[in-house]
């Protein structure tokens, strides 16, 4: 799922595009897309755009007359953009991956979404009100001070994994650099926010500004004034996320991963759990007393008996 600094390069690249544009048309030919009714869509066809904003993991795209549209790209959802030349035709939106077409003067801004699970939504709302409606509430972790952080972190105990990728308690982290952020902060996903200590928390609390203003500043320079067209959450440069089995960048031992769901976490164990293995649940019904509990031990389980 595009997270914080995605999101941000998004908008960066979209503001020269399509502020003060004129919006032609909205052509939506996903029925799962549209999730409101009122304001009906076609308020904002001959709308200019007049401001463009992130709500946590969302793209706000503010009309005249007070309107607004927001984008939710979830997990598969991308934008592409499409420049009108004097003889080139409107892009063609076509299901089963096309979900939506923004038409301007100067181009087009096309939505699309792999995968047969139709999750991303587009919300048509009025004014600060309807934008509030759709906000979780989460802080925003690049501006906020250390003490609100940590009072917000604490404020119930869960394991940090969890914590971060609360939108009710931080605004734009989501799986991919919540990984990134512990490794950087050499934190068990799995540690509990209500048992750390002051010590941690700072060093977590840097560990995000760090982490999410370092990548916002690498995709910007990827996209180089371009529309960035290579949005994903698997990054070449990344520390952790994605990289089971392979070695870890700051003490080389192997990456390992908990799965559950379709959601994976990726982890240090010699950095942030002490050599612990932390268990999969998929693996550790199958295994039970088998499963390793430290490196060591995995190491003897995947040595081959001679």
């Amino acid at each position: 799922m595009p997270e914080l600094p995605d999101i941000t390069v998004y908008i960066e690249a979209l503001e020269p595009r399509i502020l003060g544009q004129k919006l032609e048309a909205v052509r939506v030919v996903s029925p799962f897309l549209l999730r409101t009714a009122e304001p009906p869509l076609a308020e904002a066809h001959g709308q200019k755009v007049i401001q463009l904003r992130r709500l946590g993991k969302r793209i706000c795209i503010g009309l005249e007359n007070d309107l607004w549209l927001v984008l939710h790209l979830m997990i598969a959802g991308r934008l592409h953009w499409h420049a009108l030349g004097a003889k080139s035709a409107r892009v063609k939106v076509s299901p089963p991956r096309g979900l939506a077409a923004f038409d301007f003067s100067n181009g087009s801004l096309l939505w699309t979404e792999a995968g047969s699970q139709k999750r991303a939504s587009l919300h048509v709302v009025r004014g600060e009100d309807g934008l509030r409606s759709l906000d979780p509430g989460g802080l925003e972790v690049l501006s906020t001070t250390a003490e609100q952080f940590a009072a917000a972190l604490v404020s119930s105990n869960h394991t940090l994994k969890r914590a971060l990728t609360d939108p009710r308690l931080f605004s734009g982290i989501g799986n991919a650099y919540s990984d990134e952020i512990l490794w950087e902060a050499k934190l068990s996903p799995l540690a509990l926010t209500q048992k750390l200590g002051a010590p941690e928390i700072q060093r977590l609390y840097h560990a995000i500004r760090t982490n999410l203003t370092q990548w916002t500043d690498r995709l910007r320079a990827e996209a180089a004034g371009k529309f960035p067209e290579k949005v994903t959450a698997f990054r070449e440069g990344m520390a952790v996320h994605g990289r089971y089995k392979l070695p870890c960048p700051r003490c080389g031992t192997k990456i390992q991963r908990i799965r559950y769901a379709s959601n994976e976490t990726n982890y240090c164990p010699a950095c942030q759990t002490g050599g612990k293995l932390l268990a999969d649940r998929a693996l550790s019904r199958l295994l039970r007393e088998d499963w390793p509990r430290s490196l060591d031990e995995l190491e003897l389980l995947l040595t081959p008996k001679v």
